[in-house]
């Protein structure tokens, strides 16, 4: 009699299944669904490591959704409960000295701006420096560095004027022409 062979699983085909291609849409960003709630908020621009934390406290414990699932496994009234507590980060306990625009110059406000609307935000911003004509917005309007860097060495832009390697130097003599002096 012949042995009929049965196919043995592998250990890693036990684990539990995984959903292949999963992407959900949280604040404008297309986030990756196997990863946990805490850590795909934090992908989303304008939210580092130590807010995405502090939001992920405010959703388990104010909102009640546990944060160790997966962000795919969601149904729609979590995310969109989710992506309140995202947008409007200043209406939950969340202290003040983790938002990224505090005391803001036109509203006197703090307020923490997620994705495109910080993207907008510090475009004005460095508009009206320009446009007032400030240090800032000089060195921003000439493209150079802002922050006190140094600019000696670093932040060169642009082609090397003057100054020619000695292989390029040969090979200028091989083809017969006089090197260029300065």
């Amino acid at each position: 009699m012949a042995k009929e062979e049965i196919p043995k699983k592998k250990a890693h085909e036990d684990a539990k299944p995984k959903a292949q291609g999963m992407i959900v849409r949280l604040a404008g960003r297309d986030i990756n669904g196997d990863k946990k709630i805490a850590q795909a908020i934090g992908e989303i621009k304008g939210i580092g490591h130590t807010m995405s934390h502090a939001l992920a406290i405010h959703i388990k414990n104010d909102l009640g959704i546990d944060c160790n699932q997966q962000i795919g496994h969601l149904d729609e009234e979590h995310m969109a409960k989710i992506e309140q507590a995202v947008k409007d980060a200043t209406d939950s306990k969340i202290p003040s000295y983790l938002f990224n625009r505090r005391m803001e110059m036109q509203s006197g406000k703090d307020m923490h701006l997620v994705g495109t609307d910080l993207v907008v935000k510090v475009k004005q911003d460095i508009d009206g420096d320009i446009k007032l004509m400030s240090w800032r917005g000089i060195r921003h309007r000439t493209n150079q560095k802002v922050r006190g860097q140094r600019t000696r060495s670093t932040g060169r832009t642009g082609t090397t004027i003057g100054v020619m390697k000695k292989s390029a130097k040969q090979a200028q003599a091989a083809a017969g022409k006089p090197a260029e002096k300065k």
